[in-house]
């Protein structure tokens, strides 16, 4: 199969114009992200001059996509990939006044309070969005009722007990970050900051990340062979779209509390003070 008729696929239409080549050298995870992208925002009713964060955007493929698809304003954030190189790409592709590249921690985002009408992670978001606290941080940077939707790999349930032996080889303890569909949908539900839309996994979505990997990276064989071993049992693609709740303040967060040192004695008025000098240490000679 060439490079072309790899990366057609009848059920992304959009995805399907773009140039594999350049789609190949923008890869930076185990996901196409334009079928991913492409997948999120069937419901997240982009309209032009939105602005988006595209949170953890890799090589900001999934950045030229929006504004392209969507007439959308994107400013790519990224911690591990280069704002320099991705400048560099989104320059070429034209979009240079629409698509901005910054580098940044999603732990420090440089944005105001309810800037971004939609923000969007294209397999990035469990590797720094699991803490319980983390979807109250992001969603002040929503407007009311703007779209929060995350896609990437994930679990078609949590592991009970011991990782499936067919898994061990490729398992590493960053890898407890992925989660299940039914997973995310708890987490986000109990935070009380959105209204869930839905949570769901991609029909044969172990196939096309085979695919994909075996395309983009076909030395990971010890990935590849854990995925081939799986089929579907246990990795999968998941999907969560949300609305950040209408009624709801949320403060911005605590990084310090004021306080004033007051000067007090130490011990009681009766207590004596019982230090030992150096020279009466019980271990000098």
């Amino acid at each position: 199969m060439s490079l072309d008729e790899a990366l057609i696929n009848e059920s992304f239409p959009r995805s399907n114009k773009y140039n594999p080549e350049w789609l190949v050298a923008a890869a930076s995870s185990a996901a196409n992200p334009l079928w991913l992208t492409e997948w999120l925002t069937a419901d997240m009713h982009l309209r032009p001059g939105m602005r988006v964060l595209d949170l953890g955007c890799g090589r900001a493929a999934s950045s030229v996509f929006l504004h392209r698809e969507f007439g959308v304003e994107v400013w790519a954030v990224d911690l591990w990939f280069s704002a320099s190189e991705n400048f560099r790409r989104i320059g070429d592709a034209e979009v240079e006044r629409q698509v901005f590249p910054i580098h940044a921690d999603a732990h420090a985002l440089p944005f105001a309070p309810e800037f971004f009408d939609a923000i969007a992670s294209i397999d990035s978001f469990p590797y720094f969005g699991t803490d319980d606290l983390y979807l109250s941080y992001l969603a002040r940077f929503l407007r009311p009722g703007g779209y929060l939707g995350i896609a990437g790999a994930g679990l078609t349930r949590e592991f009970e007990g011991a990782i499936p032996e067919h898994l061990r080889n490729w398992w590493t303890p960053d890898l407890c970050c992925l989660h299940s569909a039914d997973w995310w949908r708890r987490q986000w539900d109990r935070s009380g900051t959105v209204d869930l839309q839905f949570a769901d996994s991609m029909q044969g979505g172990w196939a096309l990340w085979l695919d994909w990997l075996s395309l983009v990276a076909p030395e990971n064989q010890v990935e590849i062979d854990a995925i081939e071993a799986d089929r579907g049992a246990n990795l999968t693609y998941v999907r969560v779209l949300a609305r950040r709740k209408e009624n709801i303040n949320l403060d911005d967060p605590l990084v310090s509390v004021p306080t004033q040192y007051t000067r007090k004695r130490l011990l009681r008025d009766d207590v004596s003070d019982t230090r030992l000098k150096l020279d009466e240490a019980p271990w000098s000679d």
